[in-house]
C-alpha cells in the first residue's frame, strides 16, 4: 500500500470504482418544480437521499394547504428540521416552527397538522424503517419505508419527462 493510499483510506477518500457511492451534494430546494413528488394533492416530498442499507430516506416535505397531513407512527427515531411554515401534532402542546429541530421518538403516534395561518410549510425529514399510517382506532392503514419512495418517484418521475432513473442519483 502506498502512503497516498494510507491517506485516502485514513480520510476515508474511497471511489465509486472501489465499490462505494460518492457522497450527495445537491440544492435541497430544486429549480425544476418536477423534482417535487406529489404524495396527494398539495403534499409534496423533495428526495434528497435513499439509503438502501439501513431503509432510511432524508427528503423535504412541503405542503400547501392547512389541516391533517398524516396520523402515524415510526419504528425507530425521526428528526426534523422545519426551514419554512409550521405545524404541529395533535398530541402535544408545541408549535414546530421554521427554524426548530423535531425529535419524533419511536413508536410515537402522531397527527402531523398544519394550521390554518400556515400558506405554506417545508420541513427536512431523516427517517429510517418506516412511516405507518393509522386511522383513528390506531389500526394500519399503510406504510411506506425507502422501497415504496423510490418507486413512487420512479413513477413520478418518469411521468413527469425527467425519466424514471432520475431517482438514481439519489440512491445509496
Amino acid at each position: 500500500m502506498t502512503e497516498a493510499n494510507a491517506r485516502d483510506l485514513v480520510f476515508g477518500k474511497v471511489t465509486e470504482s472501489e465499490g462505494v457511492l460518492s457522497e450527495i451534494a445537491v440544492a435541497a430546494i430544486p429549480e425544476d418544480d418536477r423534482v417535487w413528488v406529489e404524495q396527494e394533492p398539495n403534499v409534496w416530498f423533495r428526495p434528497l437521499m435513499f439509503n438502501t442499507v439501513v431503509g432510511q430516506w432524508c427528503n423535504l416535505l412541503r405542503v400547501t394547504r392547512s389541516g391533517v397531513v398524516s396520523r402515524h407512527r415510526h419504528p425507530a427515531a425521526v428528526y426534523g428540521y422545519v426551514i419554512k411554515g409550521k405545524w404541529h401534532y395533535y398530541e402535544h402542546p408545541w408549535m414546530a416552527e421554521a427554524g426548530h429541530f423535531v425529535y419524533e421518538p419511536p413508536g410515537e403516534i402522531h397527527t402531523l397538522t398544519v394550521p390554518e395561518d400556515c400558506q405554506e410549510m417545508v420541513t427536512f425529514f431523516n427517517i429510517t424503517g418506516a412511516m405507518i399510517y393509522l386511522d383513528q382506532e390506531g389500526r394500519q392503514v399503510g406504510y411506506e419505508d425507502v422501497w415504496t419512495k423510490i418507486e413512487l418517484c420512479r413513477n413520478h418521475y418518469a411521468k413527469v419527462g425527467l425519466g424514471a432513473d432520475f431517482v438514481d442519483q439519489f440512491i445509496r
